[in-house]
């Protein structure tokens, strides 16, 4: 396009309310998934997300930020492991929004709250140590001797208040009471 006499060329810092205003900070910054990490000791256990995805352990996967979900982790010869992951606001998806309310996007602030991009999947990496069969299992094992009870302490003054003392009180407030 050819500028006449009249015309001025639109500069970059007109444009960049508008850059701000047709999307979010932190979803052009950050986007709306991450990497996803899930490791295990010992490693090459089965990975199962409660949305679909499998792997091997350590593996990573790409998820969405907004997304909750449970991980399944399971070993032959040790016990299975669950681990609930959600979201929360992140750092930098704050200070995305932070962004967006300095330079009056609002409609940007809208999309990152939409797509997610100012959130982050937490915890994140998933570590887990597996323990083998049996081993969380084990109770403590039943004591065949009684406990010796604790001495008196003699001299303190101090004594709890004796049975037939409650028993007195509770017919005391019992008589003041007025039947229905």
């Amino acid at each position: 396009m050819r500028y006449g006499k009249g015309m001025k060329r639109p500069s970059l810092l007109c444009l960049l309310p508008l850059a701000a205003a047709a999307g979010g900070c932190a979803t052009i910054t950050r986007g709306t998934s991450e990497a996803f990490v899930v490791e295990s000791d010992p490693p090459g256990a089965h990975v199962r997300l409660s949305t679909g995805e499998t792997c091997r352990t350590p593996c990573t996967l790409r998820k969405k930020r907004k997304e909750s979900f449970v991980v399944h982790i399971e070993k032959p010869g040790y016990e299975p492991v669950e681990v609930q992951v959600t979201n929360q606001v992140a750092g930098a998806g704050a200070a995305g929004m932070a962004g967006n309310v300095i330079f009056g996007g609002l409609i940007g602030a809208a999309v990152d709250a939409g797509s997610g991009a100012m959130l982050e999947l937490v915890p994140n990496p998933v570590k887990v140590k597996l323990v083998p069969v049996g081993a969380a299992r084990r109770e403590p094992e039943p004591r065949t001797e009684p406990a010796p009870a604790a001495p008196a302490e003699a001299g303190t003054g101090a004594s709890a208040p004796s049975s037939a003392a409650k028993d007195e009180g509770d017919e005391a407030l019992a008589e003041d009471e007025e039947p229905f």
